[in-house]
């Protein structure tokens, strides 16, 4: 009998596990199962399917069951595995589709359990008209709902919550985005916040900062959000005040956590089990900066995790060899990418840190179209060394980004930074290209 592979979860990292782990290793026996009803999607187009940008849902889907089956993997959708026994090698599962529990058995077990959204204790959260934006289920409901509302709240303005709220205002709702912190953002320094909420509100977005939420209030149905600044009138209300990771049934069959509280792996994404992988939005990453684990739950990632478990169960040598934390969305006609750290997370980390942040363009100032372009680069003050940065622009100037993650992957300076041949020509970057021009600041 050929070894057997079990994927618990079925949408980034256990996809990934799963295709590859099969394509690897054909002789392997691969099965996903996946509580909803939707497997390998992508998450992250959810607010531009709400938009309209993206007509359907099924737009979002990379492979479907069937195109599983056809690869030789077998996946399970509605399957929830209610309980795992490490020393028999097996595992409990419910099908809800047909209301009835089974047994399976495992050789190799990849948890892939993801994170659910950690919902704030407010009275009057339980009402209908409130909403998370997670899943492809989470996506059919506000579907639904969006035609008939007209005042949408929003909870917190971190990525999904300034996502949702260009998708809700290209929808013709009124809009109140409600961050607790004083910024949109909030992990990231006040100027990125300020160009943020200037965005916001040109697009007709009501930012209220510094607020507390206190109650939802309705007979039922949610009419209002009651905070500590006053009333906002909404019929929908979407919850994006963060997520946490779905450990319990790792915790259960004594998977070790880390110190952030998602699954602790190895660079195989091996966990403290023989056998027992994690990948995704429940496991840890390392943190090239930091120089320890830190929990980075974003799709790419997810792919990455899941690609290097597959590899490695297959039997080939794989390693997942950390982030420096990228990230890059999104809000209306502004893109905001951030990596590495800020410098408010750099000095609380304790390193010597300062800070540049200029602005420059996408383009030469010559060149029809060309528009604004800004910089942030946070540095290690004496040796020079590059902590992290940000580039906001006005489209994919955006993407510069990616010079500095790579700076930071190789602990890289403002020196090697100020020595890179960067690509120039007048539709694209002035003759100083912006990096260059905050790096000669920052020396």
């Amino acid at each position: 009998m050929g070894k057997r592979m079990v994927v618990v979860g079925g949408v980034a990292g256990g996809a990934s596990a799963a295709a590859k782990a099969k394509r690897e290793n054909p002789e392997l026996e691969v099965v996903v199962y996946e509580k909803s009803g939707w497997v390998s999607y992508g998450a992250c187009g959810l607010p531009y399917v709400l938009s309209g940008e993206i007509p359907r849902l099924e737009r979002l889907v990379a492979r479907t069951p069937e195109e599983f089956r056809k690869q030789g993997v077998l996946v399970h959708t509605r399957h929830e595995v209610v309980d795992v026994d490490y020393e028999l090698r097996t595992l409990t599962v419910h099908d809800h589709a047909e209301g009835r529990t089974f047994q399976d058995r495992f050789d190799h077990l990849v948890l892939a359990t993801g994170a659910r959204p950690s919902l704030p204790p407010i009275p009057g959260t339980e009402q209908e008209g409130v909403y998370t934006l997670r899943t492809m289920e989470d996506g059919e409901r506000l579907l639904k709902a969006l035609p008939q509302a007209r005042r949408a709240a929003i909870l917190g303005a971190g990525y999904i919550g300034l996502e949702a709220a260009e998708a809700f205002r290209k929808r013709g709702l009124q809009v109140t985005l409600l961050e607790a912190k004083d910024r949109p953002l909030p992990h990231w320094d006040p100027e990125v916040g300020a160009l943020l909420k200037e965005e916001l509100e040109r697009h007709g977005v009501e930012v209220w900062t510094g607020v507390k939420v206190e109650a939802f209030r309705g007979m039922g149905r949610v009419e209002a959000v009651e905070t500590s600044e006053g009333v906002v009138p909404a019929d929908l209300v979407l919850l994006a005040t963060g997520i946490r990771p779905n450990t319990e049934l790792a915790q259960a069959m004594g998977v070790a956590l880390g110190p952030t509280g998602a699954i602790a792996t190895d660079e195989r994404m091996r966990t403290n089990l023989e056998g027992v992988y994690a990948a995704g939005d429940v496991a840890e990453s390392f943190h090239r900066v930091l120089k320890r684990p830190y929990w980075l739950p974003l799709g790419d990632v997810a792919n990455k995790h899941g690609r290097t478990a597959g590899s490695v169960i297959a039997g080939r040598e794989a390693r997942f060899l950390g982030v420096v934390g990228t990230a890059i969305f999104k809000a209306f006609d502004l893109a905001v990418a951030t990596t590495g750290l800020s410098l408010e997370g750099a000095l609380k980390e304790g390193f010597w840190a300062k800070k540049v942040f200029i602005q420059s363009r996408d383009g030469a100032h010559y060149y029809p179209g060309s528009g604004p372009l800004w910089v942030e680069l946070v540095y290690e003050e004496g040796t020079g060394r590059l902590l992290g940065g940000a580039v906001v622009a006005r489209g994919h100037g955006a993407l510069r980004i990616d010079v500095l993650a790579a700076l930071l992957h190789r602990e890289g300076s403002v020196e090697d930074l100020l020595a890179l041949d960067l690509a120039y020509a007048p539709p694209f970057s002035p003759v100083w290209d912006p990096l260059l021009i905050a790096a000669q600041q920052a020396r």
